[in-house]
């Protein structure tokens, strides 16, 4: 849980990996977070892109979004194979299983734990309740704008 997360960041060195959305990040985070969105805005022009985004929009989402093809190469850039990493997005997901959701709920950060580990992570833990239980028990948070 989120209070745990913040223990071990502090005294166990743990690295809060978060892979919302830079913006998202830049408005409120926890200290010392280290940012790599796992997925991002569809950034080319070609007409599968054009038609992806046209798709997206008929859902009412105008900033589609698609996996970041630099996702694993960021974060081998930025944290080491051997640490310990919490894994964080917005809404964190669960791998439990309930009535209404019996394969549990899936989540960017869960996604992204399981990319770090398909490519060698061995430390990887993941934030129940994601980050909006952070904020919502009021722990420490920095923001960039």
């Amino acid at each position: 849980d989120a209070k745990e997360a913040l223990r071990l960041q502090k005294e166990n060195n743990f690295v809060i990996l978060d892979v919302r959305p830079e913006a998202e990040f830049k408005e409120a985070h926890p200290p010392d977070a280290v940012n790599v969105q796992v997925y991002r805005l569809i950034k080319e022009w070609t007409a599968w892109d054009i038609a992806r985004r046209v798709a997206f929009a008929f859902f009412g989402i105008f900033s589609g979004t698609e996996e970041n093809p630099e996702f694993m190469q960021t974060v081998e850039s930025k944290i080491d194979k051997s640490s310990k990493i919490i894994v964080a997005c917005a809404s964190g997901g669960t791998m439990k299983p309930s009535q209404s959701l019996p394969e549990g709920q899936q989540s960017r950060s869960l996604i992204a734990a399981y990319l770090l580990v398909l490519n060698g992570y061995t430390n990887v833990f993941h934030l129940e309740g994601g980050l909006y239980a952070w904020f919502k028990a009021e722990l420490p948070t920095v923001s960039e704008e």
